[in-house]
C-alpha cells in the first residue's frame, strides 16, 4: 500500500508547502512512490499559491512550488495520511484537538523531530522575516525531508 505524508503549518503558504515541494523533489530523485501533501490549520489562504518569498527561495534551490495551492486541514486528513508532520507546537496542539483521542494521534509529529536539531525544536515561521529567514527555513526543511526520505528508502518509516 502506498504510504502518505502530510505537512501542516498555520496558513499553508510558507513552511508546509516548502516541505511538500522538497519532499516531492526528493521522491522523484529517489524513485519513491509516496503521496505527499500539505495543509494549514487556518483558512486564511485557501486556494492561494505559496508566499512569493517561499517560491523564490525554493526556486533558487531548483524546486518549483508554483503549482501548489493552500488548503485547510480537514478531519479526514487524520485518517487518510500515515504520517502528519506539524511545524510548531501551537499547530501541533490544534491538530491533536481534531483527533478526539483517536488512534490517529500516534501518527502526528513535530516536523523537526527528525533532524535531531538542538537549536530548533520547531520550524520558525519566516512570514514576518526577511530572506535569511526563508533560507533558514529551506535548510531546516531540506535536512528533515532528507532524513524522512532516507527512512522511507530503508523501510524504517
Amino acid at each position: 500500500m502506498k504510504q502518505s505524508i502530510l505537512f501542516v503549518c498555520l496558513g499553508n503558504i510558507c513552511r508546509s508547502p516548502l516541505a511538500e515541494g522538497i519532499m516531492l523533489h526528493l521522491m522523484k530523485q529517489n524513485a519513491l512512490d509516496v503521496k505527499i501533501d500539505s495543509a494549514g490549520t487556518a483558512n486564511y489562504h485557501v486556494g492561494e499559491a505559496p508566499d512569493r518569498r517561499t517560491i523564490k527561495n525554493a526556486k533558487m534551490h531548483g524546486i518549483d512550488l508554483a503549482q501548489l495551492r493552500a488548503r485547510q486541514l480537514v478531519e479526514n486528513d487524520l485518517e487518510e495520511f500515515d504520517k502528519i508532520f506539524v511545524m510548531d507546537r501551537k499547530n501541533y496542539r490544534d491538530v491533536m484537538r481534531l483527533t478526539n483521542g483517536k488512534k490517529s494521534q500516534s501518527k502526528i509529529h513535530l516536523f523537526l523531530e527528525f533532524t535531531e536539531n538542538e537549536t530548533h525544536q520547531e520550524m520558525p515561521d519566516p512570514y514576518y522575516g526577511d530572506e535569511r529567514d526563508f533560507e533558514q527555513m529551506f535548510l531546516l526543511s531540506l535536512k528533515a525531508c532528507t532524513k524522512l526520505c532516507n527512512l522511507l528508502k530503508t523501510q524504517h518509516f
